[in-house]
Formats: C-alpha cells, sequence, structure tokens
C-alpha cells in the first residue's frame, strides 16, 4: 500500500487554520458564526500600498524575481531595521520570503540537525514545533503560566539547555498570548544565552507594530548574543498585508547564504508584485500603522473587560498583537444538554456549535487550560461574540 511519508503522518494539522474552516463551512450554511480564531487583521491594505503594487504591474515586474528579494526591498528593510530598532545589518543579510513563516521555517531548515534540540517557550505558535520537527529536531517546551504573564524566565531558559541545545525562538509580541518581553527581561534571556555559544536566537518579531507598551524591543539589540539572533518580520500584520505573503530574515551573513540556498531550491524568489508593494509598506507613510494599533488597542481594553465579567474566565491584559489568552478550565468536567466538555478543544467546538463563536483550544499551543480569541475584529462583533460566549458558558454546569 502506498502510503505518506512519515515526516507527513508525524506533522499535526493547523489547529486555527481547521476551526476556521469549520467556521467557514457554518457560515456557507447560513449561520450567523463570528470568527475570533483566525490571526488576520480585519483592516484593508493602506491605499498607497496598494498603489505600489499597481505601479508594478503597470511597469511588467512580471518575471521571476531575485532569490533573496528585490535589491530596493532589502535596502528598504535594512533602513527599517535601522529606523525602528537601531539595528544594522547588510543587504545580503536580508532574505525575504513568501511570509514570515517561511522565514521561521528556512532558519530551522538551515541549521537544524536530526536530534537537535530547538527550545520553544510556552504557549508557542501552532507551527513553531511542527517546524522543528520537519527539521528532525527535538521540541524542548518550556512553559510559562498566566501567573508569569506567559513569560519564561532566565532560570527557567538556562534548566532547559543541554549539550545538544542548537536553537531558541522567540516571539515578543506574542501569538497566541500577547504578552511582550520587556527590555530587562530580554536581558536576561540574552545573557543566558551568551554563556552557550551554540545556540542561535529566532527572534519572531512579526507583531513589533502591535504593541501597546512603547518602543518595541529586540533581543538582537544585546551585543553579547548579536551575532547569534536571527530577526524574522514582515508586512502581514502591521500593514494588513496577509495575503501578499512577504516576510524576510535579517542573519548573520552565514545564515543569510543558507536560506538563499535552500529557498532557491523549493520556492525561489517571493512574487514580484507583492515585493513591490512591500517597498512602500517599509518606506511609505507610517500613519496606517499607528491607526491600526490604536483601533487593537480599544478592542482589547474592550474585550478584556467583558471577559473578566465572566465567572471562570482567568484573564491577563496582553501587551501586544490582537489576541487573549485566558484560562478556562474551570468550565472543564461540566455539561449542558447532555454534552461534557473535557478540555480546552472540546470547549471551543461547543462555542462554536451553541453559540456560534469560533475561538481555538489552547492544546495547539502547549497550553491546556486556554483558548485564543483574536480580537482582530469590529468593536460590534466582539460585544456580540462575547455575550454569545458568556451565555453558552453560564449554561454549563
Amino acid at each position: 500500500m502506498i502510503q505518506v511519508s512519515d515526516r507527513i503522518n508525524n506533522l499535526s494539522p493547523s489547529e486555527t487554520l481547521a476551526m476556521s474552516q469549520r467556521s467557514s463551512e457554518l457560515k456557507a450554511r447560513g449561520i450567523d458564526v463570528i470568527n475570533l480564531s483566525v490571526g488576520e487583521p480585519d483592516f484593508f491594505t493602506p491605499a498607497h500600498i496598494k498603489d505600489a503594487a499597481k505601479k508594478a504591474i503597470d511597469d511588467n515586474f512580471s518575471f521571476y524575481s531575485p532569490v533573496p528579494g528585490y535589491a530596493d526591498l532589502r535596502k528598504a528593510v535594512t533602513e527599517k531595521l535601522k529606523r525602528d530598532n537601531n539595528l544594522d545589518y547588510s543587504t545580503d543579510q536580508i532574505i525575504v520570503s513568501n511570509g514570515a513563516k517561511q522565514s521561521v521555517c528556512n532558519a530551522l531548515l538551515s541549521i537544524i540537525n536530526p536530534g537537535d534540540e530547538v527550545i520553544v517557550p510556552a504557549p508557542y505558535w501552532v507551527s513553531y514545533v511542527e517546524m522543528v520537527k520537519l527539521a528532525g529536531g527535538v521540541n524542548v517546551v518550556v512553559t510559562a503560566g498566566l501567573e508569569q504573564d506567559f513569560k519564561i524566565t532566565p532560570a527557567q531558559l538556562e534548566a532547559a539547555i543541554t549539550p545538544k541545545t542548537r536553537a531558541m525562538i522567540l516571539c515578543s509580541p506574542s501569538n497566541p498570548t500577547g504578552s511582550v518581553y520587556s527590555r530587562e527581561e530580554l536581558k536576561g534571556l540574552a545573557d543566558v544565552i551568551a554563556g552557550h555559544p551554540r545556540i542561535i536566537v529566532l527572534s519572531d518579531e512579526i507583531y513589533e507594530h502591535i504593541n501597546y507598551v512603547g518602543e518595541h524591543q529586540s533581543i538582537a539589540r544585546f551585543e553579547n548574543i548579536r551575532d547569534r539572533v536571527a530577526v524574522i518580520n514582515g508586512v502581514s500584520k502591521a500593514y494588513a498585508m496577509t495575503g501578499w505573503r512577504i516576510g524576510f530574515i535579517a542573519a548573520p551573513l552565514w545564515l543569510a547564504k543558507a536560506c538563499n540556498k535552500l529557498q532557491g531550491q523549493y520556492t525561489s524568489g517571493a512574487g514580484s508584485i507583492a515585493q513591490k508593494a512591500a517597498v512602500a509598506a517599509f518606506s511609505g507613510d507610517q500613519t496606517c500603522v499607528v491607526r491600526m494599533r490604536e483601533a487593537f488597542l480599544r478592542r482589547r481594553d474592550l474585550v478584556v473587560g467583558l471577559c473578566r465579567d465572566i465567572p471562570g474566565l482567568k484573564v491577563n491584559v496582553p501587551q501586544g498583537a490582537f489576541y487573549l489568552f485566558p484560562e478556562v478550565d474551570y468550565y472543564f468536567g461540566r455539561n449542558a444538554a447532555g454534552r461534557t466538555v473535557s478540555d480546552a478543544t472540546d470547549l471551543a467546538m461547543y462555542l462554536l456549535e451553541t453559540a456560534h463563536v469560533a475561538t481555538v483550544g489552547g492544546i495547539a499551543f502547549g497550553a491546556p487550560r486556554c483558548l485564543r480569541f483574536s480580537y482582530a475584529v469590529s468593536d460590534e462583533d466582539l460585544v456580540r461574540a462575547i455575550a454569545r460566549i458568556r451565555e453558552a458558558l453560564a449554561a454549563l454546569k
């Protein structure tokens, strides 16, 4: 019998995409589903960025793009990194990919050998652990709960390091928790990493501009590990460009060259029109970024306030991104209409089928006591969604 590879059999499907698909199926049947499962801004791409894409079409940018990205885009990325982050990179240290997701995967495939360990703080974005599996690595999950604001400590990091540790993945602001590491907290982690020269840090900063605590802090700013940090970012979240699929890695030259070599063999360069749009995003007027961040902050405050009024939900105040990650285990073991909720996945399905609100169970994020709500929807939909959730949870006895 012909079967798929062990590599594919060992992968878990994306729970976030699966829940979005289930909600779409219900919507197709005419059911009013409010989707809080998708990590996607609900804004349209700003006009000046779309205009740049239209011009690129008119200017006939319809041919294969260079594998690492157009020179003007890589230059725009280096200027953005200097302007926003005070980080100095040359253009040959920048590799543009088909979204930040590919940039993370490129880096892991370029540095991980079978059996190498990768430290993954939990809660984590669903794809990190699966990418490590694809690379043949071993996930070493370090858990930080709500009482730690979902952020690991230097002591936890030190305890997780072994002679096999090759990399650590850091995401701040975080998907799924919205937690943001302060400069002092990052320095503590950097000082630990500095004592282990074999470890590479992959710093996923895709939510950089959706940050409610002031200047974004990057672990790449610390000189004691500067040459062992790969910064991963893109245009999807800050500029409402999820469908354009443009991300990048800014890395030590040896790693950038490895990612370029890898990408050249399995996707080649990212889409030409999207790259020209990304130049306008990084180099153009940044007012759109500020306005979207202000809207997300307003929604953050709205959803936190509403959820804190629901008995049994434990809620912190996320400092970035557009997610709320409440602990919901108060409802485990309860039932309604003959249906028992045994875990977070069951609870997410119960809310979808009963309240017609799509969320994602925390098991997929390495946090089985939690649910992820995305508040990247309108204020009106948030109010309606939380009211439905409140009513559905009250029915569980």
